[in-house]
């Protein structure tokens, strides 16, 4: 059986180079390529693939937010991250969220490989490198506690958070959305109170902890408010 593929990284030499080696592979076919999440859920919904790759951190929509969509939606493919990232919060938010399994960018071409065949036949995959601090983390009291405090948002929040993160002003926002500048004020304000946070930057070390955003946007967001 052929498994049908969508990859997913803003860097279009990964992509490239992603993309050739996975097309020797006999069973593997790359059905399309997406730059961000925003591409990786319209390419999702029309073409329907067994399994999507996709990075994490890319812009417009990163790739958890697009995983957690995905999920929501119950479209019958399997959601594998491919990151740089090895840190056990980001793995298990990404667990969380519906991932199937994540494969770091470090390791072989033939780590991916595997870990593309183990989602397709509905198992979980991480990197070997990965387990040890993933049950350590999953096992930690600590850790647990931490989770549970963590606010729910919901994913126009989480959508809005996004954007003033990435340094989008309120009427850019509102105009990106169809919402008026006063809707968007309103959620921003609801999200200050519901993190317990009094500022922008403040809101922009969140969503990098919790995956809304791409870390290479924070200089950019916090000189804006400079």
């Amino acid at each position: 059986m052929t498994i049908r593929l969508i990859l997913a990284d803003d860097h279009a030499v990964v992509r490239e180079g992603l993309i050739a080696l996975l097309q020797r592979e006999r069973d593997i076919e790359v059905m399309a390529q997406a730059r961000n999440g925003m591409e990786l859920l319209q390419l999702a919904r029309t073409l329907k693939p067994d399994v999507v790759v996709t990075d994490i951190g890319m812009p417009i929509m990163n790739g958890l937010e697009a995983i957690r969509r995905l999920s929501s939606e119950a479209l019958p493919c399997k959601l594998l991250c491919l990151s740089v990232s090895d840190r056990p919060q980001e793995v298990m938010a990404a667990l969380d969220a519906g991932a199937a399994g994540y494969v770091l960018k470090d390791n072989s071409f033939d780590e991916l490989a595997r870990g593309i065949r183990r989602v397709m036949a509905n198992q979980i995959y991480l990197s070997g490198e990965l387990i040890g601090s993933v049950m350590h983390a999953c096992r930690s009291p600590a850790a647990a506690r931490e989770v549970i405090k963590l606010p729910q948002l919901t994913p126009r929040e989480r959508q809005i958070a996004q954007l003033f993160a990435e340094g989008h002003s309120t009427q850019a926002i509102a105009k990106r959305l169809f919402l008026s500048a006063k809707t968007v004020a309103s959620h921003r304000e609801h999200l200050f109170k519901k993190l317990d946070i009094h500022s922008i930057a403040e809101l922009t070390r969140y969503a990098l902890r919790e995956g809304l955003s791409s870390a290479e946007l924070l200089a950019t967001s916090e000189n804006m408010l400079k």
